[in-house]
């Protein structure tokens, strides 16, 4: 059990929430939310021997700032095994890194800029942090504050993660409702055959009457004051894209509790820690098991409409905060779902890795990875590279 301490507020029915990391952006590095992150030194002997990650926090809700703990974790999106693993011949990509997991908006993202690149990095076990994606980490940190403290609570179990971690949605719809915005809204659901798992940077609910369906938010920082390439910002408008798509299943589908279950090896009749059985009171939504907790989460998803069809993309220079421009675009549901469905072809094994196109190898200047990568042109200068 991690040895943290939680920091209750003298308010009464304060809700609590998870906020989790933001997703590592490839090249523009504003997605992953910064995190302290912490590793307890000895675990509870009630974790699950597959329990290999740090314990999440939790935050409270105080009016319209939502509080967080500094026990954090990496993100859930980034949530797969990196190490190489010994597995059977002909074994998937999906199921070979993702079991037991979900698969991720960064999954998605990642393969749409390059298939090779992905597969490289899961086999090999590289994981690149630059000074860039650094920056972008404080950047989302500080919006984060605007609306977050953070304090800490005791996770004893995978049962006790996945409670709090449903939790944080519940509370971030609660602030969306009373405050019109929130941020770092964690969801998780089924489609496609797999589950899928996204943070949503902002969330916004529009103000007008007629107008109730939540608006998607994405926020960019960039070194340089342009607008991206194309490539970069077509990578970002399908990170929105599988977004509104999950979002939009959750509200249509709902949310398969037993396949849940099963897929996460949890036990639903799980007594929660007393801890967080005393935060659950807190903050409005009882709970003794991770199925009471469950329950909130699938009725919280009846409440809500479908996600607007126009989505946001923003982007902002690193050394100001100043807004460069923003794409307000439309869902594209034949589009996207056209790709989600080659990009899973790959993950599942059906085909082989695809090399990007010969007018987007500039890609390869920016790879840890062409020493390997047999489509990779020589080194080039940082010149030809797009603004």
């Amino acid at each position: 059990m991690t040895e943290s301490r939680l920091l209750l507020l003298s308010v009464p029915e304060i809700p609590i929430e998870i906020v989790s990391d933001e997703e590592m952006a490839l090249l523009e590095a504003a997605l992953v939310s910064a995190r302290s992150v912490f590793r307890s030194s000895s675990q509870s002997s009630h974790f699950p021997s597959n329990l290999d990650r740090p314990l999440h926090s939790i935050t409270l809700l105080s009016n319209s700032k939502r509080s967080l703990s500094g026990c954090s974790q990496p993100d859930i999106e980034d949530s797969g095994d990196f190490n190489k693993k010994k597995t059977r011949s002909g074994e998937s990509l999906l199921d070979r890194f993702r079991n037991n997991k979900a698969w991720s908006a960064t999954d998605f993202t990642s393969t749409e800029w390059c298939e090779k690149q992905k597969e490289f990095g899961l086999l090999n076990g590289k994981r690149i942090v630059t000074q860039a994606m650094k920056t972008g980490q404080e950047r989302h940190a500080k919006l984060e504050e605007e609306v977050v403290t953070r304090v800490k609570v005791d996770v004893n179990s995978e049962e006790d993660y996945w409670a709090l971690r449903l939790l944080s949605f519940i509370t971030g719809i609660n602030q969306l409702y009373f405050d019109g915005l929130t941020r770092e809204l964690f969801l998780i659901g089924f489609g496609e055959g797999i589950w899928m798992v996204g943070v949503i940077d902002e969330v916004q609910m529009p103000a007008t009457e007629t107008q109730r369906n939540p608006l998607l938010v994405d926020t960019k920082t960039r070194v340089k004051d342009t607008l991206p390439s194309e490539p970069q910002r077509r990578n970002g408008r399908f990170q929105l894209m599988f977004y509104k798509h999950l979002w939009d299943i959750l509200v249509t589908f709902r949310f398969p509790s037993d396949q849940f279950y099963d897929h996460f090896s949890l036990n639903p009749d799980c007594e929660l820690s007393e801890e967080i059985r005393e935060v659950m009171a807190k903050s409005g939504c009882p709970a003794k098991t991770l199925d009471d907790v469950v329950n909130y989460y699938k009725n919280t998803w009846i409440t809500l409409p479908l996600a607007d069809d126009q989505l946001l993309l923003r982007y902002e220079l690193q050394k100001d905060h100043s807004v460069i421009g923003e794409d307000e675009f439309p869902y594209n549901s034949d589009g996207f779902k056209k790709q989600l469905q080659f990009s899973l072809e790959f993950w599942q094994g059906k085909r082989e890795a695809s090399y990007i196109p010969v007018e987007e190898r500039w890609k390869c200047n920016l790879c840890h990875f062409t020493s390997n990568c047999p489509a990779a042109p020589a080194k080039s200068t940082s010149s030809n590279l797009p603004t």
